[in-house]
């Protein structure tokens, strides 16, 4: 049972269970809502949801709570979300439907790193819904191949079939940095099951890029999001970001594109927020 609450979100009555969506597919999608005031969806990047992400995602969900009703979930096959095979983008697209949904009918949208380029993804296909959109990182470089890409979602898919969840978390943590010497302190941390849980879903993210890095230029689609948009990057982050980033907002109409200084990507909350905030409210971090 549930209620719909002034702002137009559905809330799940008190009780032992998180709220959930069905999804078109039958997919649960566990959430949960904090605030109010116009509907914000937060999109995570790979390997993140919520029992994990403990600092960076709640401290900014208590910030825009402020000013609106911030929706956060876990993204299929994550914590309290389920999944189904076989995978494809467009079935996390209709999760993030079945979310709009339950936020009124439309929401602004944040996504980090692998969820910024589905949300951009799903800004695509429900512009009318989605009123702004923000993307912080979208990992794309655009120096290496889409043959690259589809390569690396090709192994990704083979582990996966495989069910090699822990090898699939290793091989990407030590593809984006991770010294040996510290995957394996990790593995050894109280830390490691829960990420080691949803090493699966990294065929996800490693699809989403790929799809995303087929042509040598920005997916035509992109050009349906209509809304403003912002897209970050930070100026400490890894080299490719910046021009990731350019690539990604080369393809959109109504975009603007902002670096951060001192900011990596784990953002901090403190300066994002009020940013995230002014562009909402406004559609533009523009001084006029």
């Amino acid at each position: 049972m549930t209620r719909r609450g002034g702002t137009g979100i559905v809330r799940a009555k008190e009780g032992p269970l998180m709220p959930q969506v069905v999804s078109k597919d039958g997919v649960i999608i566990g959430y949960d809502v904090t605030g109010s005031g116009p509907a914000v969806i937060l999109v995570a990047g790979a390997t993140q949801y919520r029992a994990v992400d403990r600092t960076g995602t709640p401290a900014l969900i208590g910030l825009l709570a402020q000013h609106f009703t911030v929706v956060n979930f876990d993204r299929r096959g994550r914590g309290e979300s389920t999944d189904k095979w076989p995978y494809a983008v467009a079935r996390e697209v209709e999760d993030i439907a079945a979310l709009l949904e339950i936020a009124g009918g439309e929401a602004f949208v944040f996504g980090v790193s692998s969820g910024a380029v589905l949300a951009l993804e799903a800004a695509s296909a429900m512009p009318r819904k989605i009123k702004g959109l923000v993307l912080y990182e979208p990992p794309i470089d655009p120096d290496r191949s889409g043959d690259a890409y589809r390569y690396e979602h090709m192994q990704m898919a083979m582990e996966a079939a495989q069910g090699r969840a822990a090898e699939m978390m290793s091989d990407f943590l030590l593809a984006v940095g991770m010294s040996r010497e510290a995957l394996q302190a990790f593995k050894e941390s109280p830390a490691w099951p829960a990420y080691a849980a949803v090493g699966m879903t990294l065929e996800h993210d490693y699809r989403i890029l790929a799809d995303a890095r087929a042509g040598d230029t920005p997916p035509e689609h992109w050009q349906n999001a209509i809304m403003p948009v912002l897209v970050l990057d930070g100026d400490k982050s890894f080299p490719f970001m910046a021009a990731g980033a350019d690539w990604v907002a080369s393809g959109l109409h109504n975009v603007e594109r902002m670096t951060l200084a001192g900011q990596s990507h784990e953002y901090d909350p403190k300066l994002l927020a009020p940013l995230l905030t002014v562009f909402f409210q406004l559609g533009s971090v523009q001084v006029h």
